[in-house]
């Protein structure tokens, strides 16, 4: 089949992408090449533009009229910048997305995969959250996302579209072929910034929060490698219209994680088995927006889809030290 994966030029849309390839499918990316590398659309049927552009929407859909879903990836997700940029983040996140759900109904192309995450939940007693646990957005990159989870929930009850929202826990590693990994220069994800550490791209590696009602005082979360998260998505496309049926409803949530809460401090002491040294680091507090954690009950995950994470930290810490000595070759920058 062929799909459409917005932001099919980030990190995790280009795994996607490679997943679908992988699997005998036909990702059809569209990216407005912000934050993305056109290095991760090469090979692959690429439109360059803006989600909210519906002349471009309508030209891949004569292009390709057999498109069978859309995983839609495409959002900034910086949560310091978020606050910094409120503004920034609502139009990109939250107007555009509007428009893009808006003009799918519109188009015919109905069945959308959506990018969340479980940086909306509450916290909660032993951090362990369903997808009936409370939510509570601390930032303004994670309210965009509770806000598209919305509008999409909405239009599913009004128009013929239909919807499954896949709640990110933390995504870790790179693709296992190495064909795409983290692509920022200064990645604010903290398995990045342990990379740049390693190759002494950063002098020390900040554990922001060490304060927080965990067993060791860093936050606490659920890193799931980022592989598993596409094979997800992978099965979310193969498997939509029987989710929903199964659910007997029109737009359903699922977590994706491992269902294993993971210190960010235990997350370091991994990195440094896996990379076979101490690295230098140092304790400060809390980024704005940042909060305690959260990880998965992923039963849900297993029962709809039939799916399950299936590599562990050190997996996921090895392919990124891994993608981290090869992506210049890839990017043209280290």
């Amino acid at each position: 089949m062929k799909v459409l994966v917005t932001g099919g030029a980030g990190y995790i849309g280009s795994t996607i992408a490679n997943a679908l390839l992988d699997h005998g499918h036909t990702p059809v990316l569209l990216d407005s090449l912000v934050t993305g590398p056109k290095a991760f659309t090469e090979g692959k049927i690429f439109y360059q533009g803006d989600i909210a552009d519906r002349a471009l929407l309508e030209r891949i859909f004569q292009e390709h009229p057999d498109i069978h879903s859309t995983i839609h990836c495409a959002a900034l997700i910086v949560v310091p910048e978020s606050v910094e940029k409120p503004y920034l983040y609502y139009r990109e996140n939250v107007c555009k997305s509007l428009e893009l759900f808006h003009n799918l109904a519109e188009l015919g192309y109905t069945r959308v995969v959506f990018s969340s995450s479980a940086s909306i939940y509450d916290a909660v007693p032993g951090f362990k959250v369903t997808e009936e646990a409370p939510l509570k957005p601390n930032s303004p990159y994670a309210r965009t996302k509770y806000m598209m989870e919305m509008v999409l929930q909405d239009l599913s009850r009004a128009t013929p579209l239909r919807g499954i929202a896949l709640r990110y826990f933390n995504p870790i590693g790179a693709d296992p072929k190495l064909r795409s990994g983290i692509h920022v220069r200064e990645p604010s994800h903290v398995l990045g910034k342990l990379v740049d550490v390693a190759l002494g791209k950063l002098p020390e590696f900040v554990i922001t929060g060490v304060d927080w009602p965990t067993r060791d005082g860093s936050g606490i979360r659920d890193y799931i490698h980022v592989w598993d998260l596409a094979l997800a998505h992978l099965k979310a496309v193969e498997q939509f219209d029987h989710v929903l049926a199964k659910t007997q409803s029109t737009y359903t949530v699922i977590n994706l994680g491992t269902g294993q809460g993971v210190t960010v401090k235990e997350l370091v002491a991994a990195f440094e088995r896996v990379w076979g040294r101490a690295i230098p680091k140092r304790e400060a507090p809390p980024r704005p927006g940042d909060v305690a954690g959260a990880y998965a009950n992923a039963e849900r995950a297993l029962e709809l889809l039939g799916w399950q994470a299936q590599h562990s930290i050190e997996e996921g810490i090895a392919s990124a030290l891994a993608w981290g000595e090869k992506r210049k070759a890839v990017l043209g920058y280290a």
